[in-house]
Order: C-alpha cells, then structure tokens, then sequence
C-alpha cells in the first residue's frame, strides 16, 4: 500500500508538470501568474495543485515507511 501511494504521488506530480507547461488561464502574462491564479481558482483541478499533491503523497509514503 505505500508502494502505491508513492506511485500515485509520482504520477500526480509528473501530470501537475505537464499542466502547468500547457494549461491556459483568464489572467497572468506569465506562465507562473497563470499557474497561480489556476490554483487559487481551481485548487487541486489545477497543475499547481496536483503537483503539490503529488509531492504531499511521496512526502506521506516516505514518511509511512520510517514510522512503520
């Protein structure tokens, strides 16, 4: 199961990369100003926030395996 949770943080945070890299916003002329307005629109839906997500659940899965 922590193997898992690592895998699932690892492929969150890669698709978070390549969302920030390609997705659109209303405001922000560049990409960082789009990816922040995303996150604060959006929350976890935006690349930001599956990014940081994803880094949550490699940080909970390292985790799990000290205090086992």
């Amino acid at each position: 199961m922590r193997i898992a949770f690592i895998i699932f943080g690892i492929i969150l945070t890669l698709w978070g990369i390549h969302r920030m890299k390609t997705d659109d916003a209303f405001f922000g002329k560049s990409q960082t100003g789009k990816n922040i307005f995303n996150l604060i629109l959006m929350g976890e839906a935006s690349g930001l926030g599956q990014f940081l997500g994803g880094v949550l659940c490699i940080v909970i899965g390292i985790i799990s395996f000290i205090i086992k």
